[in-house]
């Protein structure tokens, strides 16, 4: 019989994960660390040099965050990044919001990098990114997911393809469209 291989056993765990056994929360972090890690970094990397959070306090408030909500819907691994990515996304904004309330006169700064914004790079209010977010999510739910599955979660077109289980072709026709939205949204508060 041969042994099963790392992506065998994370697959596993997430569908026993799926099916409430919370223990492969706890089972699946050691084999996923290091791409959480990276997830954690791609986003402090957009931050401010000063941020406070590091890389692995975002990944462990992630998981104390995973661990609360019990039951996880997640079809892959992929999709499980995801769900982390968004949760990272909410801790910053989370952090940002409390710091824009102690400074009024500031604002959490983050980078658009190439793949949402290729025009020009600029620096982009974190806590207006995400109300902007919010409301194109509220528009269009699936704009939303992958809007947040490409530019916080750092997956490919062919990733949040699998993950949303929809064509790499409405992924990139849907990516394109929300990010024309999100730039007439954040230009508006600009201006």
């Amino acid at each position: 019989m041969s042994r099963p291989t790392p992506a065998d056993t994370v697959s596993e765990l997430l569908a026993n994960l799926e099916a409430g056994d919370q223990a492969a929360l706890r089972a699946v972090l050691p084999l996923i660390y290091g791409e959480l890690r990276r997830l954690a970094h791609c986003h402090l990397r957009k931050e401010r040099p000063d941020h406070t959070l590091q890389s692995t306090a975002l990944v462990h408030e992630a998981y104390l965050r995973l661990a609360k909500q019990g039951p996880i819907r997640v079809q892959n691994r992929e999709h499980f990044l995801a769900v982390a990515a968004q949760l990272m996304r909410q801790i910053l904004t989370e952090h940002a919001r409390k710091r824009l309330a102690a400074k009024r006169d500031g604002g959490q700064k983050l980078m658009l990098d190439e793949t949402v914004s290729r025009a020009k790079e600029r620096s982009v209010d974190l806590v207006a990114l995400d109300d902007a977010l919010n409301e194109l999510a509220r528009l269009d739910p699936q704009q939303g997911r992958i809007v947040e599955l490409r530019f916080f979660g750092g997956l490919s077109i062919e990733e949040t393809a699998d993950a949303l289980r929809i064509s790499p072709a409405t992924v990139k026709r849907y990516w394109n469209t929300a990010r024309v939205w999100l730039h007439h949204e954040m230009s508006k508060d600009v201006g």
